[in-house]
């Protein structure tokens, strides 16, 4: 998770008027140049131009003080074509999400083959890596362990497919899918780098965000081994990069628009496992209204937890990039804002530190949204 909060959002709207000034030539040559110079476009806002800076300015004055961004360079036409997506969804008859759950009995069934060890397990593994950072000494590492824990749960059913999607950096985010028979798509997302207080240090990432990560890999494990088969395809993304700007997701997204993937719905978590007030969290800023109204309604049905709404920022994870892609996205997480964990961004982000009862009804939650969904 990028990360808010209130100190956040001032240190981010002081951050874009002092960089007021820096309107940005994004032109193919200016572009090249800048590029070649090691710098980065970066957005801080929806109305923000972009500013260019070096991988340590986007530490230094954005993720070391949690204002939520996103880094455009390789990406600065998915706003655009997720413009004309929501113009063409508007003068379409627009798809309607159900009123409320009506695949209980279907997912409760799957949902009681959930592991909460297997959780514990993967997360341990995750946090072993001295860090994920994307751009750092365990990239590499840290995605073959994603790449191939996800090829060995998915092995459970042949019909289903696990990519590699490259980036720029040495870190590709990873892909699933289970095949429906309709093209249309359903997400279930998590980014699996992590970052300390310094971007060489130490930084388990427990609960940011191998805790989302290890929730849908679960629901994966259900999922795979059922041998189910839904209606609409389903995919697993388990992105590289959120910390330096939502890369990998904006990456992933980006081609689907290009290539015109139907992507229906986009449900996405970062951090499942800190929650001192005991909730699920279903945030309703940056996301589509009526997806989020509808995951709402599922956190009682799938849970045994309460529902709690937050608002979190530009940029502060990546169903971010789905929304910019035109697609509907939710964001769903542990906690809200003001009792968000301490740790984040830390050392300390241990695996001590997650809860995982609480990661186990996140896992709950993504069962049920699946199994919703894939009928929608």
């Amino acid at each position: 998770m990028v990360g808010t909060s209130k100190v956040g959002v001032l240190g981010a709207l002081m951050l874009q008027a002092s960089l007021a000034v820096a309107a940005v030539s994004v032109g193919p040559e200016a572009v090249s140049i800048r590029r070649a110079e090691g710098l980065r476009l970066v957005k801080i806002s929806e109305e923000d131009p972009g500013t260019w800076m070096t991988d340590e300015e986007k530490f230094e004055k954005l993720t070391s003080k949690y204002i939520g961004f996103m880094d455009i360079t390789e990406t600065m036409e998915l706003e655009a074509m997720g413009a004309q997506r929501l113009a063409n969804r508007e003068a379409q008859a627009a798809f309607a999400f159900p009123s409320k759950p009506s695949h209980q009995t279907e997912a409760n069934a799957l949902i009681k083959n959930l592991v909460q060890s297997n959780l514990e397990t993967w997360t341990n593994s995750m946090a072993d890596f001295y860090n994920r950072y994307y751009k750092g000494s365990y990239a590499a590492t840290s995605a073959a362990w994603m790449y191939d824990t996800v090829v060995d749960v998915a092995s459970a059913n042949s019909a289903i497919t696990v990519e590699k999607f490259t980036h720029s950096y040495n870190q590709p985010s990873v892909i699933a899918t289970i095949p429906g028979a309709s093209d249309q798509v359903v997400v279930v997302s998590a980014h699996y780098d992590s970052i300390g207080s310094t971007t060489s240090g130490r930084a388990p990432g427990a609960d940011d965000n191998a805790s989302g990560v290890v929730a849908i890999l679960e629901a994966l494990r259900v999922l795979a081994e059922d041998g189910f088969e839904p209606a609409n395809t389903l995919e697993f993304h388990f992105y590289s990069g959120e910390e330096g700007g939502l890369l990998g997701s904006r990456d992933v997204f980006n081609s689907y628009a290009k290539n015109g993937v139907d992507v229906l719905a986009v449900m996405n978590q970062d951090e499942t496992g800190y929650s001192p007030n005991n909730v699920i969290a279903v945030y309703t800023d940056y996301v589509d209204a009526s997806l989020t109204s509808f995951i709402q309604k599922l956190v009682p049905v799938y849970s045994s937890l309460p529902l709690s709404t937050d608002v979190c920022g530009y940029g502060c994870s990546d169903h971010a990039s789905a929304r910019s892609a035109g697609y509907a996205a939710a964001y769903v997480c542990d906690e809200n804002i003001r009792d968000a964990s301490p740790y984040t961004h830390s050392a300390s982000d241990t695996v001590s530190t997650v809860s995982f009862p609480h990661v186990f009804e996140h896992a709950k939650l993504t069962v049920g949204f699946l199994v919703e969904a894939s009928y929608f």
